[in-house]
């Protein structure tokens, strides 16, 4: 089937913004939400910066009886739904509940509901455990609860492919309208910063260990040393267009094109994955490289894997061939929840003309990339780029485009 699919609603939950107009405002600004960790004491380990959503407060929000059974990603997945709804101007009560599903990604699951399981395992014994361990660890517990809260009962699922599974969540949402459900939940919001948390992002080697909020993790830049991580993400409301349009709703955007690919065995000699990627959403856009205005980068921080996606993009667009950003730089790498929040700025993006910063990074002039710095850049924007990528050799990337 051919049926166009569109974003139609926007939740936020950012470490730069808690709501879509405050995310988007503080990203305009260039205002960081990098800083030292304050969820638990870090100063033993090598690295003590994180991008936090700082001002949230799940009983605001949230029934109280939520609240025992949901970590805390699963609690600002939840938020962030409902903002969703809100915004695309759906009633989930008013809807076919076979018309409705959910499809998120995650990298990790809730790690902080289950490190505090353990402990009271460890420390009080098993009848200390709550009965909730058994789901609210669980990659795909945010679909759960969003389908169980919104009485959603259509396609659903979740997708665990690390930073690039907000992209490949938010295609699997664009095959279920294809297939004829007009409404899918999509998108993912991820929440790791505990102690338990911390130490398996320990052991990818990919952190960053400065203690200078502004200069910990810089893209493109001759001092970048790794990533600082994040929490948050945005949760997308995707609609079949006809479905829609019969709705009065004002589309943010079209997902346009999506590729994915995965990388071969390291030493392999074979080329890596991420230009075949954008050459499939392009392709699948029905769009050529001339097309796409902006380029949201994955940006991982790391001078290897910096250059690899320089030279993915030289190759499709040429040497500073299309503007580029990574807004990221403002919120860390909020894993499966960064692709997702890349889509949510891609169309405000393309609403407002103006392309959002780059913030803190003084780019090599050597890999050859049009890399917005500073402030935003003004621009009549209608096709986006977004790329992620995950951590083992995922590759994804999505380009959306204006409704």
């Amino acid at each position: 089937m051919t049926a166009t699919a569109v974003i139609t609603g926007l939740g936020v939950a950012a470490p730069n913004g808690l709501g879509t107009k405050e995310f988007w405002a503080a990203t305009l600004r260039g205002e960081s939400g990098i800083g030292r960790i304050e969820r638990f004491d870090a100063s033993r380990y090598p690295a003590r910066l994180a991008g936090q959503v700082r001002g949230f407060v799940a009983e605001d929000h949230l029934p109280s009886r939520l609240l025992p059974q949901t970590d805390r990603m699963t609690r600002l997945a939840l938020v962030a739904a409902d903002w969703a709804l809100d915004d695309a101007g759906v009633r989930p009560d008013e809807l076919p509940a076979y018309d409705m599903g959910v499809v998120t990604a995650s990298s990790c699951g809730g790690f902080e509901f289950g490190q505090i399981e353990l402990r009271n395992l460890w420390s009080k014994g098993s009848q200390y455990v709550s009965a909730y361990q058994s789901f609210a660890w669980f990659y795909a517990v945010n679909s759960g609860q969003i389908s169980i809260r919104n009485g959603m009962k259509g396609p659903s699922g979740v997708v665990v492919s690390d930073q690039a599974g907000g992209l490949d969540a938010v295609a699997q949402a664009r095959r279920q309208i294809r297939r004829g459900t007009p409404l899918i939940v999509s998108g993912s919001v991820d929440a790791s910063i505990c102690p338990w948390g911390w130490v398996a992002q320990l052991a990818s080697g990919r952190l960053s260990a400065s203690d200078d909020p502004d200069r910990a993790y810089v893209p493109f830049d001759a001092q970048a040393c790794g990533h600082v991580p994040g929490e948050g993400g945005a949760i997308l409301v995707v609609e079949d267009a006809e479905a829609a349009r019969r709705r009065g709703a004002r589309p943010y955007g079209e997902i346009a094109g999506y590729g994915s690919t995965f990388d071969p065995a390291p030493d392999s000699g074979r080329e890596r994955g991420l230009k075949r990627a954008i050459e499939l959403a392009l392709a699948d856009a029905g769009a050529d490289a001339r097309d796409v205005d902006v380029v949201f980068a994955d940006a991982a921080g790391l001078p290897a894997e910096d250059r690899a996606e320089a030279e993915a993009l030289a190759a499709v667009f040429g040497t500073r061939g299309v503007p580029v950003t990574a807004p990221k730089t403002m919120t860390g790498r909020l894993y499966s929840g960064a692709a997702p929040l890349d889509l949510a700025a891609a169309v405000l993006a393309i609403a407002d003309g103006q392309i959002p910063p780059t913030v803190n990074v003084r780019p090599v002039a050597d890999y050859g990339l049009d890399l917005v710095t500073g402030a935003p850049r003004p621009a009549q924007l209608r096709t986006a780029l977004v790329l992620a990528r995950g951590h083992g050799g995922f590759n994804s990337a999505m380009v959306v485009r204006a409704a």
